[in-house]
C-alpha cells in the first residue's frame, strides 16, 4: 500500500519502551497542544479516533494524542514543507521537555519523504528525498537507520532517479526512531501503534 503521512511523534525515552500497552491519553493536554499549534484560529474538539485514521488529515483537521511520555500530532500543514510546517514541527518537538521528536511526511501520489529529527527541542537532522528530484535536503548527521539507503549514493551513484524507495526510507526511520517498532506491526505484547487514540479537532 502507498502511505500518505503527516505526523510528528515525540517521546521522553526510548520509543520502544514508551510505546507499549497501557499508555493513558490525556485529553486536556491534547487540547492545550492543539491550541498552541493553531494561534489566531478557532480550534474545536469534535471527538476521538485512532492513529490509523488520522495520518493524513483534511486541511482543516488536526489530530493530537497526548500521553504521559509521548505526543502525537497529525497535521496536514506539515506536508507544506514550508515555514508553517517547520513551526508546527518545532512547536511539537518543544512541547515535551527533553524529548526526542521525529517528523515524517510521506506522499503516496508523488513519492517522497521529508523527515526532521529533534533532540531536546533542537533540530538535529533534516532530509527530503523524492523519486523525481532525488536528494533535495540532506542536513545534519545521518541517523543509524538511514545507512543502508545511502550506500549507492555514497559509493558514487547518482541520486536521480532515487536509488531507494522514499516510502521505505521514511517507514524505516519511523520504526527505528519514532515508535521503536513497525508502525503497522502488532508486537508480541499486543501493541499496535496504529491503534493509539487521538483527539480530533477542526480549525477555523
Amino acid at each position: 500500500m502507498a502511505w500518505s503521512v503527516a505526523l510528528a511523534c515525540a517521546s521522553s525515552g526510548e520509543p520502544g519502551a514508551v510505546f507499549r500497552p497501557g499508555l493513558a491519553p490525556d485529553p486536556g493536554a491534547a487540547g492545550a497542544l492543539a491550541r498552541r499549534l493553531t494561534p489566531g484560529r478557532t480550534v474545536t474538539e469534535i471527538g476521538d479516533t485512532v492513529l490509523d485514521f488520522a495520518l493524513w488529515p483534511y486541511a482543516d483537521e488536526l489530530f493530537v494524542g497526548a500521553f504521559g511520555g509521548a505526543l502525537l500530532v497529525c497535521d496536514r500543514r506539515l506536508a507544506g514543507l514550508d515555514d508553517d510546517a517547520r513551526r508546527v514541527a518545532d512547536t511539537t518537538a518543544a512541547a515535551l521537555p527533553g524529548a526526542r521528536c521525529g517528523v515524517l511526511v510521506l506522499h503516496g501520489v508523488q513519492p517522497g519523504c521529508w523527515f526532521r529529527w529533534y533532540e531536546a527541542g533542537e533540530p538535529r537532522r533534516e532530509v527530503l528525498v523524492t523519486a523525481a528530484d532525488g536528494v533535495v535536503i540532506d542536513q545534519g548527521d545521518r541517523l543509524p537507520a538511514e545507512a543502508p539507503f545511502w550506500k549507492t549514493i555514497d559509493e558514487g551513484g547518482g541520486d536521480v532517479p532515487l536509488p531507494f524507495a522514499a516510502e521505505d526510507f521514511g517507514l524505516a526511520l519511523a520504526e527505528a526512531h519514532m515508535f521503536g517498532r513497525g508502525i503497522a506491526e502488532r508486537g508480541d505484547d499486543g501493541f499496535l501503534a496504529l491503534e493509539l487514540p487521538l483527539r480530533r479537532f477542526t480549525m477555523s
